[in-house]
């Protein structure tokens, strides 16, 4: 299913003002009941959001169907599966308009991301460039293939803001693919100027691969207008799209005629009954060149769900970044106020609010003892190496947030 399934689909009118969100109770925070998100600190939201209730009821429907329409069930999740496709897709272009790809869904990245490596010419090509900040999904799979013999140049992300000029001259007629987030994973700071780095792939003739996870649903990541209509793009919905488990996306531009070497049978599902041997493995079209095989739909069956909520309260993208800039804002504010030992803790002050995604990272070389101090304290955070990391989600008041960051006063202390 390409992108035009989107079509059609009319912007909901916001269900919600932004400061709705801020006081309390938190005008959301009843629609996550089974996830209590009221009377708990979740900030995690940079790496799992609690679900809306009607995920709950998605995922009981589709275990109906499995037993109302045994096997004859799977009409219902290819449709939930467009649904999820969608959904995806709304995320990275215009409100109400399609972003001309089409989308291969998977149950992680990983699995996506290796049938995408899989599709290139390695052996003409056997150069890949990436950078030394990428998610392990990545690093990992890359750090292997290294082991096997393929050249894979790793460019420091920092300084950031050349970070896209100096992936552009790592890029040479060597070059195969080139793997690189748009936000980063470790203290979420956006990287810019990608679109130029698709320019040069295009002019090279290589593939770009931007993995968007720390950018979809927490920034608005229109790929037309940031010049990325000609590049893959992976991400999921465990994290800011509420979307749980098993929900991960491979975004495939127009025209796309790779043939991934690591392939499923639902890969050429639409050519089954085509017959004739015509000698080479057949794919069908567009993203289902990069479709696995069979798979348990229960998640997409919440997915759409998750999605129809969204559209239904109006929760886009461009609503969500202003409730994330709040937030993150008042973390800050919060924390500054602290007052603290800058050597003990401390954020990042050289890069402003409005260039990071969506959590705050503190830098402390104690972040293990902070994140356990503050689960003893009833607030859930995570941590990176040398940082804390603080997640907001959209369904947290304010006095929730200063809540945490009080916690974290008291941390510091017994620290």
């Amino acid at each position: 299913m390409t992108a035009s399934a989107a079509e059609g689909a009319s912007a909901a009118i916001p269900a919600f003002e932004p400061e709705e969100l801020y006081g309390e109770p938190n005008g959301l925070a009843r629609h996550y009941s089974r996830f209590r998100v009221a009377e708990r600190l979740l900030l995690t939201g940079h790496s799992h959001q609690a679900w809306p209730d009607c995920g709950f009821d998605g995922q009981r429907r589709a275990w109906e169907d499995a037993a109302r329409l045994v096997d004859a069930k799977w009409e219902e999740a290819f449709a939930r599966a467009d649904r999820v496709r969608a959904g995806f897709a709304a995320l990275l272009g215009a409100p109400g308009q399609p972003d001309g790809g089409d989308y291969a869904l998977g149950g992680n990245t990983h699995g996506l991301v290796i049938r995408f490596l899989s599709a290139l010419s390695l052996r003409a090509r056997p150069r890949l460039v990436t950078t030394d900040g990428e998610f392990h999904s990545i690093r990992r799979q890359l750090e292997r293939l290294e082991e096997e013999g393929l050249a894979v140049a790793r460019v420091p992300v920092d300084p950031i803001d050349s970070l896209s000029e100096r992936l552009c001259r790592g890029v040479d007629d060597e070059t195969a693919g080139v793997l690189v987030s748009a936000v980063l994973y470790r203290d979420a700071r956006v990287v810019a100027g990608l679109g130029q780095v698709a320019e040069r792939c295009e002019r090279v003739g290589a593939a770009l691969l931007v993995d968007a996870y720390h950018a979809l649903n927490a920034i608005p990541f229109d790929l037309s207008q940031l010049g990325l209509g000609r590049a893959f793009v992976v991400g999921g919905g465990y994290k800011y799209c509420q979307l749980g488990e098993g929900n991960c996306f491979l975004r495939v531009p127009p025209g796309c005629r790779l043939r991934p070497a690591v392939t499923g049978w639902f890969a050429e599902f639409s050519t089954l009954r085509q017959g004739g041997d015509t000698g080479r493995v057949r794919y069908g079209p567009g993203a289902e060149r990069f479709a696995g095989s069979t798979y348990d739909p229960t998640s997409h069956y919440r997915a759409a769900e998750v999605f129809d909520f969204f559209r239904d309260h109006g929760l886009s993208p461009e609503f969500l970044r202003t409730v994330s800039r709040h937030q993150i804002g008042h973390l800050a504010e919060a924390f500054d106020a602290l007052d603290l030992d800058p050597g003990l803790i401390d954020r990042e002050r050289r890069i402003p609010l409005e260039a990071v995604g969506g959590f705050l990272a503190l830098r402390t070389a104690r972040a293990r003892g902070f994140h356990e101090a503050l689960v003893e304290r009833g607030v859930a955070t995570d941590y990176r190496d040398d940082l804390l990391r603080l997640g907001p989600a959209p369904y947290l008041s304010d006095r929730q947030l200063d809540a945490a960051i009080t916690a974290l006063g008291d941390a510091a202390t017994a620290l």
